[in-house]
């Protein structure tokens, strides 16, 4: 096969969720215009991602869940309801989530199950729905967003924290019992992009000075930045990848 070609994902269908907006529409977009149909999972109307997946020639099947209020058998019937809308599902990336802010000391029940339910028990019980149907057709393609707080601590964000070393786990421990079966999981590790999760510290001058002054390309991310790192993840260039976790963050921890 020729290099290029690797990267082509013709004739592949990828659920990605969080779709409507900000890094899942970034990456939705970039996987259809590698060649990929797109089932777009969001909590929130992705009409915007269907029709820019539309403009590039691909099929864009819209689905509206929250998260928090499903659970693996769910997940089945998404799943199947892929497969009978568009064909087959050969990707999952799991991007979908939520942050929430306060010290240790005063962090909520309520915001701590929130966290986790959307941030890491989503990405188990999809990836298993997913697995189930890539596994018997012979291989498949899982991405889980991971985080700079899959390597640090953070500050004022213990559930995130948590949920995005979790990820970082699963991830290998996906890897380790489904590479066997020709099914790649592995996690992009986002540094720090502009998008809604940050608006709180680019809105706070001493923050966003502070972030920027570590990060050697001197910016923040754009979902833009991912689409390379998300097609690789996603194409036969990448069969030989398992259980990684690939940071796409201007240089943050090399600092």
């Amino acid at each position: 096969m020729a290099i290029l070609d690797a990267f082509k994902l013709d004739g592949k269908v990828a659920l990605v969720t969080g779709a409507g907006q900000g890094l899942g529409q970034g990456m939705a977009l970039a996987l259809a215009e590698a060649g990929a149909d797109i089932a777009g999972l969001d909590r929130i109307n992705s009409e915007q991602t269907g029709k820019l997946v539309a403009d590039l020639g691909r099929q864009y099947h819209p689905i509206v869940c929250d998260l928090r209020q499903v659970g693996a058998a769910d997940f089945q019937g998404i799943v199947a309801e892929i497969v009978a809308q568009l064909g087959r599902l050969d990707i999952l990336v799991n991007n979908a989530g939520i942050i929430r802010r306060a010290p240790a000391i005063e962090f909520s029940e309520t915001d701590w199950d929130d966290v986790l339910h959307i941030n890491l028990r989503s990405v188990f019980f999809l990836s298993q729905a997913a697995a189930r149907v890539m596994i018997p057709q012979g291989g498949g393609k899982i991405i889980n967003i991971a985080s700079m707080l899959s390597f640090q601590g953070g500050i004022i964000v213990p559930a995130y924290t948590a949920a995005k070393s979790g990820v970082a786990g699963i991830t290998r421990a996906l890897a380790n019992e489904w590479a066997k079966h020709g099914v790649n999981v592995n996690a992009i590790a986002p540094g720090y992009m502009a998008t809604d999760n940050t608006a709180a510290l680019r809105a706070d001058p001493k923050r966003s000075t502070a972030i920027l002054d570590r990060i050697p390309a001197g910016r923040w991310g754009a979902p833009g930045d991912l689409a390379g790192a998300v097609v690789f993840l996603a194409s036969a260039a990448s069969d030989y990848m398992h259980g990684a976790v690939i940071p796409v963050d201007g240089g943050w921890l090399t600092r």
